[in-house]
């Protein structure tokens, strides 16, 4: 956001609420925000004509007018401002009704505080700037990007453009003349009966299906059909025209996830206060009474109330390192010690069936951050790789430098530009379910027995790494084992950054064959490897990387393949091209690096491993060390 204050109208016949609000915005000055008040609709609506604000708030109720008109009559007049709504009831119907007219958030009177203000602001401009951003962008695409087909009523396909081709896998060939159930899976049936029923109704109809292409992938699209008349003889045909929306669904519950996590703290930490009252004075009363009572069963009670009590303080500490972090005093650390000290730890106290590894290169680089929280992250990390392996295995604790560049960020929205140091805690254990897996950074959530765990090791976890201004990522196969990454900024990043950048190889213009079935990945490296002087070329799958290879064999150079791929994983892939031949140069990609994966592609004979998500730097250096080898 620029440097400029964000003006706000508040649009309220209450002066009492506006004072209120006048004093939550001076509480939170950091926020840049000017507040102006308005008491009346008429006012309002001759204010908000001008498009001088940033930002409005307004009430529901505005004496005989209604706050909600104003928004309606704000946005057909072409408004783009964002609108957060104030109801006194919390009324949901309201709420729902709001958000339907354009609403960018509702807020209820009653619950109102200044950090939630503060939020709701915030995160107004931000949707608004991304929605404008998403409008931008969708204004420079041609229409051609899209899949345009056309269809009769009977479902039998008229017409079908480039784009549908690339969307759904399927040839012109195949799909003219052929019906949409042969070509894709439609997730939900009851759906497309309601846009028939609409489309015939009213001309046309728009909303989101999921999907299933031809090569087994899961796609949603955003779908505009149009009832058209006379199309190659056709009395009356079905014009689609369908954008793939898969990526930006996946950002959108990636944002949604944080946001439950953000307002489960905030609950957390507000009950995590109050029971810190409580316990407080409980505690010290009983550590008084401990050096009064001279009563010998008395005396003996009140160890086992002061020890409760100091269990409590110590789960309230807890929530509040997942709430806030707990900022703690920052220094310059060298991970490298904390890894040696926790490795001693855990030799000392972990069953004997577990075996440690630990790998630390000599030059990690150092990070600012609180030694005792950090500690606390990754000895959590630990206990919970232990519960993972009941039956023993392998815990592996691994650091790394990392230099994230814009390649990267693309595949991570946490992530930023900058040097970072990773440590890696993996474990041979019995991974984690997917039904649960959005779920174990949740504070209280936990899949162990009653009184065997709290569910706020890996809350914490969270809470600590992003108050060091880090981030995680997950990687777990049931039955395999888990992988959690830890991501900590480095320091002293432009003397690292000018170093590293320095050593990036370059290419000769070696044709590379990209084999990845997410198109956001395939892209972003095509353009990686053009931008260093190679040449690229994509498949979504096996099957079409097989059939590429067959026909460009002379010219490719190298293929760099997933491993988790639908119709023909990686494994089977690697295997066809080693028969087509068996000297063909091969980088294997995935998102789960377990040793047994690892060890299974490098005994067919790859060349090199490389774990995504990946930085354009080390798919660079994997290259030239695979070039190197020749």
């Amino acid at each position: 956001m620029d440097k400029n204050p964000i003006r706000v109208l508040l649009v309220d016949d209450d002066e009492n609420d506006y004072i209120l609000t006048r004093d939550w915005f001076q509480e939170f000055q950091v926020a840049g925000c000017e507040l102006e008040w308005l008491d009346n609709y008429q006012a309002a609506k001759a204010a908000i004509a001008l498009r001088q604000h940033d930002v409005y708030l307004v009430d529901y109720r505005l004496g005989l007018d209604s706050g909600l008109e104003l928004l309606r009559e704000a946005i057909a007049n072409g408004c783009t401002a964002p609108f957060i709504l104030l109801t006194g009831q919390g009324d949901r119907e309201i709420d729902l009704e709001a958000m339907k007219a354009g609403a960018a958030d509702y807020l209820e009177k009653r619950q109102l505080n200044a950090l939630l203000l503060e939020r709701s602001i915030r995160y107004a401009i931000e949707r608004k700037h991304t929605e404008q951003q998403i409008r931008e962008q969708a204004a420079l695409l041609d229409t051609t990007n899209d899949a345009i087909f056309v269809k009769d009523l009977n479902e039998k396909i008229l017409f079908w453009n480039q784009a549908a081709e690339s969307l759904y896998g399927w040839t012109k060939e195949v799909a003219i003349g052929n019906h949409t159930q042969n070509l894709w899976q439609e997730k939900n049936l009851p759906l497309l009966q309601i846009a028939q029923s609409e489309l015939m109704q009213n001309g046309s109809w728009m909303g989101e299906l999921l999907q299933k292409t031809a090569s087994g992938k899961d796609i949603i699209v955003q779908s505009r059909w149009t009832l058209v008349r006379d199309f190659r003889s056709q009395t009356q045909s079905i014009l689609v025209v369908n954008t793939e929306i898969t990526q930006k669904k996946q950002l959108e519950a990636q944002f949604l996830r944080a946001q439950r996590l953000e307002s489960i703290g905030t609950l957390a930490s507000g009950i995590a206060h109050d029971l810190n009252n409580v316990l407080a004075p409980i505690l010290m009363t009983a550590q008084l009474l401990e050096s009064q009572i001279q009563e010998e069963r008395s005396r003996r009670l009140l160890p086992i109330l002061i020890n409760n009590s100091k269990r409590g303080a110590n789960l309230i500490k807890q929530v509040l390192s997942f709430t806030r972090g707990l900022e703690g005093e920052r220094t310059l650390l060298q991970l490298r010690h904390l890894i040696t000290e926790i490795q001693q730890i855990i030799q000392e106290t972990f069953p004997k069936s577990i075996a440690v590894v630990t790998q630390i290169p000599q030059q990690l680089w150092t990070v600012s951050g609180d030694a005792t929280q950090l500690h606390q992250v990754l000895m959590n990390l630990c206990v919970n790789a232990r519960d993972a392996m009941p039956n023993g295995g392998t815990l592996k604790i691994a650091a790394a430098n990392l230099l994230i560049d814009e390649n990267y960020t693309r595949m991570n929205l946490d992530a930023q530009v900058g040097p970072y140091v990773v440590v890696t805690v993996s474990d041979t254990g019995t991974g984690i379910s997917a039904d649960i897996l959005d779920r174990i950074f949740e504070p209280f959530f936990t899949t162990k027995e009653l009184g065997e765990g709290t569910g706020l090791g890996l809350a914490t976890v969270l809470g600590i790494v992003k108050s060091h201004g880090g981030f995680l990522n997950v990687s777990t196969e049931e039955g395999k084992g888990s992988e959690f990454k830890v991501y900590v900024p480095a320091q002293d990043s432009q003397e690292i950054v000018e170093e590293v950048e320095n050593i990036i190889p370059v290419g000769n213009g070696e044709l590379i064959l990209v084999v990845d079935d997410e198109a956001a990945i395939r892209d972003i490296t095509k353009t990686s490897l053009e931008s260093h002087n190679y040449r690229a070329i994509t498949a979504s799958d096996g099957i079409e990387a097989i059939a590429l290879y067959a026909e460009h064999q002379d010219k490719i150079s190298l293929v760099l393949t997933d491993m988790v791929m639908p119709s023909m994983d990686g494994l089977t892939t690697i295997r066809t091209l080693k028969k087509i031949n068996p000297h063909v140069k091969i980088i294997a990609v995935s998102g789960l690096v377990t040793n047994d994966k690892v060890n299974a592609v490098y005994k067919m004979g790859i060349q090199a491993f490389l774990a995504k998500p990946y930085t354009a730097s080390q798919l660079l250096q994997t290259i030239s060390t695979v070039k190197r080898g020749n």
